[in-house]
């Protein structure tokens, strides 16, 4: 896999089930769960998205424990897990340190249960990856899902995951390990 992807948790701007743009909470599970696929999958930077200074804090503490706490003495692996997991106010302010590292335009990649105009497979969103030299950030939204403003910026959106039933709401860090497995797991 080449070295060029991101991924950011979105906690604002997203929608709630009324369609009211909202910040939704940041979870342990989320936190956790979502720094180990993006370990396992080499994901440059997770980023965990949310202007809420509360959580910031929160988030900081959790991986702080991890990291330089009792629990990096306890559980090495998930010290690795955290290294490259980062704390961000906005999706801008993500984007801004991402350009900053790379020298090079972002290329949004949101996901949606929807299908857009310039949706895009798996696989030749996975080709593209592997075969230029393009820097990709992997947007997911908790809550209802970014806001359609998020999704006119994107350069592509993921197809939806699409189960065996009309069923169709999976947990988020259930759908980040399947689409990083869909992208850069064994062919």
């Amino acid at each position: 896999m080449r070295n060029n992807v991101y991924l950011g948790l979105v906690h604002y701007p997203v929608y709630n089930k009324n369609s009211d743009v909202v910040a939704t909470s940041v979870t342990n599970f989320d936190i956790h769960d979502i720094s180990r696929s993006c370990r396992t999958y080499n994901i440059k930077s997770y980023h965990i998205i949310t202007p809420v200074d509360a959580q910031i804090e929160l988030t900081e503490r959790i991986i702080s424990y991890w990291k330089d706490g009792y629990g990096k003495e306890y559980n090495h692996d998930r010290e690795e897990a955290f290294s490259k997991t980062v704390i961000s106010k906005s999706i801008e302010d993500s984007m801004a340190n991402i350009e900053s590292i790379e020298n090079k335009k972002v290329n949004i990649i949101t996901t949606s249960a929807k299908i857009y105009p310039n949706s895009i497979s798996y696989e030749d969103l996975s080709n593209k990856i592997f075969n230029d030299d393009e820097i990709y950030f992997i947007l997911f939204g908790t809550g209802f899902g970014l806001i359609e403003e998020i999704m006119d910026k994107s350069t592509y959106i993921l197809e939806p995951i699409r189960g065996k039933s009309k069923y169709n709401h999976l947990s988020v860090r259930s759908a980040v390990s399947i689409i990083l497995d869909r992208l850069f797991g064994e062919n």
